[in-house]
C-alpha cells in the first residue's frame, strides 16, 4: 500500500533531496543549513549568521506547506563544533528564540556534534519535524 505524500523540491539541492515531505499531518523537513538561494554559504566561520540563515530556510520550507514555526514539535541541531556552539549559546540561543517568536518555544530539541556537513564552511544544520 502506497503512502500518500506531498513533496516539495526547490533551491540549489532540488535535484538531490526534497526540502520537505508531508504525510498526513506529519511534516518532516530536510536539514536546513546556511545556504542562500544560489547555494552559497552564508556566514562562513560565523555561527550566529549561520543560525539566522538556517532558520530563515526552515521558515521558507514551512511556508510551502502553509505552516509556520508554531507547527514545529521537534528540532535537532547538527553542529561541527559543539564547544564553539556552547561557548556562543548566549548569542545563538536568543537567535533561536527570535526565529520562533518566543523565548522558550514548546519544541523538543537535540544538539549533536557531527564530523562534517554537506559543504565546507557549514557549521550547523537544523532538522525539524512539524505537525500540520
Amino acid at each position: 500500500m502506497a503512502i500518500e505524500k506531498q513533496v516539495v523540491r526547490y533551491g540549489p539541492m532540488e535535484q538531490f533531496i526534497p526540502e520537505g515531505v508531508r504525510s498526513g499531518d506529519l511534516l518532516t523537513l530536510s536539514g536546513q543549513v546556511s545556504l542562500d538561494a544560489s547555494g552559497a554559504v552564508v556566514g562562513e566561520d560565523d555561527i550566529a549568521a549561520q543560525v539566522v540563515q538556517a532558520y530563515k530556510n526552515v521558515k521558507e520550507v514551512l511556508s510551502h506547506f502553509d505552516a509556520t514555526m508554531d507547527n514545529i514539535v521537534d528540532e535537532m541541531w547538527l553542529v561541527t563544533d559543539i564547544s564553539n556552539v556552547m561557548a556562543s549559546m548566549g548569542t545563538v540561543w536568543p537567535l533561536r528564540a527570535e526565529a520562533y517568536g518566543v523565548a522558550n518555544p514548546d519544541v523538543s530539541q537535540t544538539l549533536v556534534q557531527v564530523g562534517g556537513l554537506a559543504m565546507p564552511g557549514l557549521m550547523i544544520e537544523v532538522k525539524c519535524i512539524a505537525r500540520v
